[in-house]
């Protein structure tokens, strides 16, 4: 297991943490497990799929371009370096075929007609570099069922401007909640960044998943 260097830490006792994505989602979903990143710091790629790439192929592959690019970044700036560094990239598929985030009306309407009445899977690959340089993947998958959505319900919704930069063209947080007949596995994996395995890495890894929630007691006490 590797542990932080000595000599890199933010305050007394906790390092330093990147969040290299600017989606307020996967945000607000740190800040809800009580963990607050040191740093913001999006990082710009390619997201186009390869031909033939797979779903799991292709958001382990941009998870790691995300992380591997902010790294780069963070190694220009005394501030950030030797932080860990957190990136995430989530896609939605049916079988092979890739329901991609857009912000076109009629390429959402597509994946909306793609999804409705499926099963379709989110896959988020997670991305964690250490301090060290060391890079730690997962890929976390969530099947979704839609029931089958009317002409009027996809207008509506696509009235609605939920939908844009959404992965598969919908948000399963807000209004599309409504469609979801069943799910299996992480609802914060639809959200766009699965908690569990988020903590479970980071605190797997020698970062103090915890340092917040103290705090808080703290705070809460005085």
């Amino acid at each position: 297991m590797v542990r932080p260097r000595k000599g890199k830490r933010a305050a007394p006792g906790r390092p330093k943490l990147v969040l290299a994505s600017a989606s307020p989602r996967r945000l607000a979903l740190l800040q809800q497990a009580g963990i607050e990143p040191d740093f913001v710091r999006p990082a710009t790629i390619d997201e186009t799929p390869k031909k033939g790439e797979v779903p799991r192929t292709l958001v382990r592959r941009l998870a790691r371009a995300k992380a591997e690019a902010a790294f780069g970044l963070a190694g220009q700036d005394e501030a950030v370096r030797g932080a860990f560094i957190l990136a995430a990239d989530t896609t939605v598929a049916v079988g092979r075929k890739i329901a991609s985030k857009t912000d076109r009306l009629d390429e959402a309407a597509a994946a909306l007609q793609l999804l409705s009445g499926r099963t379709h899977r989110v896959h988020t690959a997670i991305c964690l570099v250490l301090p060290s340089g060391e890079l730690r993947q997962r890929v976390v998958e969530t099947r979704v069922r839609m029931k089958r959505l009317s002409s009027d319900e996809i207008e509506s919704y696509l009235g609605s401007g939920e939908w844009r930069g959404k992965a598969g063209a919908y948000a399963i947080q807000g209004i599309a909640a409504v469609f979801v007949r069943k799910l299996v596995g992480s609802y914060t994996n639809v959200v766009g960044l699965p908690l569990m395995e988020v903590v479970s890495m980071l605190q797997g890894e020698g970062f103090p998943v915890y340092f917040n929630w103290l705090n808080s007691a703290e705070v809460d006490d005085t």
